[in-house]
């Protein structure tokens, strides 16, 4: 008998019938003598129709406000699958992350968890019941009602698991696994069986939109195991490994993409000047990748970096500011480009693997705005238009010939 966090995302659950058949797949888990907390997101759509509905009455409302809204999502969907469950003759409770007390910062929109206090939960599975949490969700220390930004309901996921000791916490969604890329970009794409922690990481950072980067984290930091499966065919699925990495496992895991991205520079900083952006940065809650930094220390110097097309209006602002502080210049700033990664362990060790991504992109005539390379990620920033032509012939070149 085993203890399963079994999370279902919007397309699992998105609409009455495909919660029956949640309800039926959670059944089977117990049937085969298994202890369930089910973690589940609002119903696709939902969502963006409550956040559509704040920005009808005020396109500036409160983030607070915002997230009292969209958190009543998750409390549809958790009530539908506790009914479809004791319908079937199941005892089972749906609770609220208030409930449970799944404790986050006051950072609405894109709440960290800080703690889950497993004594309910511990409680009802006690008392023989199946549990069904909302996903998404939490509470700051005043006893607000906080949210976790897209895709948090992984991050809920895990930290429940992590605070229960679940045997296993199972990501169901709509495909059946992590990819080497997405399949839709290259059909020779390979389902892995394992993917290392470290990869899985890169990859969800990255662009690839399976799991959510924050459940990755969380789920490294408690050694929580972590399953992809289907919803709509369950299989094994892909595990998120750790220390046991399988010595067959290839160099490249995957390759990301990743658009809507924005190319900044600036100059003029000195050591103090950079240390005040990236206070800002973490004030804004943003944050900047593929960071690069020239020039002589701790004068005149030079950043080169990006972020998320969302964030850069109130980032723009920012930099103002300290312009006219005469803290910095902007020199530059570009939006909606492009960033592609090639994601493995060890790539930092593979010179030649590295030239061979050269290769491919100086065949394919691409404009490199950004180059960032680590150990276990290489990713360049690009125009978005040729995004995908260059992932797949990155994939034929670099994957495939693996296999």
């Amino acid at each position: 008998m085993a203890l399963l966090v079994q999370k279902f995302g919007g397309t699992s659950v998105g609409s009455t019938d495909r919660i029956e058949a949640v309800a039926e797949l959670i059944v089977r888990s117990v049937q085969a003598g298994h202890k369930v907390v089910a973690v589940v997101s609002a119903m696709a759509g939902e969502t963006n129709r409550l956040l559509g509905l704040a920005q009808q009455i005020d396109p500036r409302a409160s983030s607070r406000e915002l997230d009292v809204l969209a958190a009543t999502g998750e409390q549809v969907t958790i009530a539908l699958l506790a009914m479809a469950l004791i319908k079937r003759g199941y005892p089972a409770v749906s609770l609220l992350a208030d409930q449970i007390s799944v404790n986050t910062d006051n950072k609405f929109g894109k709440a960290r968890i800080l703690s889950v206090d497993k004594a309910r939960l511990a409680a009802e599975l006690e008392q023989g019941h199946i549990v069904v949490a909302a996903g998404f969700q939490g509470r700051d220390v005043e006893g607000n009602v906080t949210t976790l930004g897209r895709g948090g309901s992984d991050t809920s996921a895990v930290a429940i698991a992590a605070a229960i000791n679940a045997d296993e916490c199972q990501i169901f969604t709509d495909v059946d696994g992590v990819y080497s890329i997405d399949p839709r970009i290259c059909s020779g794409a390979r389902r892995l069986p394992y993917i290392p922690f470290n990869d899985m990481l890169e990859l969800a950072s990255l662009g690839a939109k399976v799991l959510h980067s924050r459940s990755v984290e969380y789920a490294g930091r408690f050694k929580v195991p972590l399953r992809v499966l289907s919803t709509f065919r369950p299989d094994a699925g892909t595990l998120m490994v750790y220390e046991d990495i399988p010595m067959q496992m290839p160099i490249i895991s995957g390759i990301a993409c990743q658009s809507g991205v924005t190319f900044v520079q600036c100059s003029n900083l000195t050591a103090n000047s950079l240390t005040l952006l990236m206070q800002s940065l973490a004030r804004l809650n943003v944050e900047a990748d593929m960071v690069q930094q020239q020039g002589t220390w701790p004068n005149q110097l030079q950043l080169s970096w990006t972020v998320a097309d969302a964030d850069w209006p109130q980032v723009a602002e920012e930099l103002k500011d300290l312009a006219k502080n005469n803290l910095l210049n902007l020199e530059r700033s570009q939006q909606n480009l492009a960033k592609l990664s090639v994601i493995g362990s060890g790539i930092k060790s593979q010179p030649e693997l590295v030239a061979r991504i050269f290769t491919v992109l100086e065949q394919m005539n691409i404009q490199i705005w950004l180059v960032t390379q680590a150990e276990t990620r290489f990713s360049v920033l690009m125009p978005p238009e040729l995004m995908e032509s260059v992932a797949a012939r990155l994939h034929q070149t670099l994957v495939s010939v693996e296999n």
